[in-house]
């Protein structure tokens, strides 16, 4: 028997009414779910708004505290920088100090070592000074020169030159040069000035002349003819002696030859005197200061030389030295041995 295939239609009523109930189910859903809402929509759209406004915030936050950060650091590594300088200041100093240390290490062993030197110079010269005071004792004593003691090796005279003394006394004040130099048998060093400080020989400013027979010959020879302005004032002669050949390893003394003194005071040449031959720890002065006094000229009146006297007595006695006034032969009613001479007093 013949089967005839029967034709089916696949777009029948059955197919649709499946496909409907599908889309309808997903309208359904659709319109169910809040995320298919405007409003819901909306809303998400805000709050994602929202985050992106706050997350700007936080980013514009988080450069700032970079920024601050940034800075913070920077100081930092100023500050680091500043003090790595300061370091290597510190150990500059450290080194300059450590230096200086070891200077100062040598500098006292060179101390030490010139200390020796000048015990030893003073041991020696200390020698030289009882050589010296064996062999003055073959000499008159010094009671006999005035009390003036003999402990100098340096010799240094200041000699007025105004018109009083060349006219009046000037080959006495020659034959006292020379009894001085007598008195020391040997020294180390002479010198000669004015009492305006200026050196009998031309040159000689600041430097010692040797002592030998022949320089003691010319000093003698040399004052006869020796003519040099004075102002009869011994302050500034006193203070050129001490103050260019005073040394701490020398012991000197001045002998200031004069008759008139005719500075404005008697008290400030004492102070003058005084800051440039100032005393040390122990009250001994740099120098000493001895000095010859003359008595006025002829016609001349006594009120200048009794203001030398005056002067240089207080000023020996200040200064560890011996004031000697001389007089001249005037019916003299008396002697007495003055540097190894007769000397009158009294008279008129």
């Amino acid at each position: 028997m013949k089967l005839q295939r029967r034709d089916t239609e696949v777009f029948s009523l059955s197919f649709l009414d499946c496909i409907c109930c599908g889309f309808g189910a997903i309208i359904l859903l659709l319109v169910l779910s809040e995320y298919g809402q405007p409003v819901v929509i909306e809303k998400s759209r805000r709050q994602l708004d929202g985050q992106v406004l706050a997350l700007q915030k936080e980013l514009h936050e988080i450069r700032g505290e970079t920024d601050v950060l940034n800075r913070e650091m920077q100081g930092r590594v100023d500050r680091l920088r500043r003090e790595k300088l300061n370091l290597a200041r510190v150990s500059g100093e450290i080194s300059a100090i450590k230096g200086q240390y070891e200077a100062s290490r040598q500098d006292a062993a060179v101390a030490n070592i010139v200390e020796g030197e000048l015990v030893a110079a003073y041991e020696s010269l200390t020698e030289d000074l009882k050589k010296l005071q064996k062999q003055s004792r073959r000499r008159p004593p010094t009671e006999a020169v005035g009390g003036i003691p003999i402990d100098s090796e340096w010799i240094i005279f200041v000699i007025d030159t105004s018109g009083s003394m060349l006219s009046a006394h000037w080959e006495s004040a020659q034959q006292v040069l020379k009894e001085i130099l007598d008195i020391y048998p040997r020294v180390r060093g002479l010198q000669v000035l004015d009492d305006e400080g200026k050196p009998m020989f031309a040159g000689t400013r600041g430097q010692w002349l040797q002592d030998n027979p022949a320089q003691r010959a010319r000093i003698t020879s040399a004052m006869r003819n020796w003519r040099a302005f004075s102002d009869s004032d011994p302050v500034q002669g006193i203070e050129e002696a001490v103050s260019k050949y005073w040394a701490l390893d020398k012991r000197i003394s001045v002998y200031v030859i004069g008759d008139e003194f005719t500075g404005d005071s008697i008290q400030r040449a004492l102070d003058d005197v005084d800051k440039a031959n100032p005393p040390d720890a122990n009250g001994r002065r740099r120098v000493r200061i001895h000095a010859i006094g003359f008595p006025e000229g002829p016609g001349m009146p006594p009120f200048t030389s009794i203001r030398f006297a005056a002067l240089m007595r207080a000023m020996c006695d200040r200064n560890g030295g011996t004031f000697v006034p001389v007089t001249t032969e005037k019916a003299c009613t008396g002697y007495i041995e003055v540097f190894g001479t007769r000397q009158c007093i009294g008279g008129g």
